[in-house]
C-alpha cells in the first residue's frame, strides 16, 4: 500500500484525527502540544498519528492535505489547520459543533 493510500485510509476511518510530532501525553514540539492541549479541552475523543515514528507519513501528507507544517487536524477528511487555526476556532467557538458533527 503507497504511503498517500494509507493516509487516506486513516483519514477514512477516523473522522478526528490529529497528525502531530510525538503525541497528546508527549509532545515533541510546542506547536504540537498546543493542538493537542486544544483538542484534549474538548472532551472530544479524537484519534492521532506521531508523524516523528512514521516519517514516511511526515513525507507524504502534506501532498494529501496541501498543508505544509504539523500539526495537521483532519476533521471528516478534510484539513482544518495547524495549531493556530486550532485554537482560534476553539476561541471562536467555531471547532466545537465540527468536532461534534463529526463525532455523531
Amino acid at each position: 500500500m503507497k504511503t498517500t493510500d494509507k493516509i487516506r485510509k486513516q483519514l477514512n476511518d477516523h473522522p478526528i484525527i490529529l497528525y502531530m510530532k510525538g503525541t497528546p501525553d508527549e509532545p515533541r514540539c510546542g506547536f504540537s502540544a498546543k493542538a493537542a492541549r486544544a483538542m484534549q479541552s474538548t472532551g472530544i475523543e479524537f484519534a492521532y498519528v506521531d508523524v516523528m515514528a512514521s516519517p514516511l507519513i511526515m513525507e507524504a501528507l502534506p501532498e494529501v492535505s496541501d498543508f505544509p507544517t504539523f500539526p495537521q487536524l483532519f476533521i471528516n477528511g478534510e484539513i482544518i489547520g495547524g495549531s493556530d487555526i486550532v485554537e482560534a476556532m476553539l476561541a471562536s467557538g467555531e471547532l466545537m459543533p465540527m468536532l461534534e458533527a463529526a463525532r455523531a
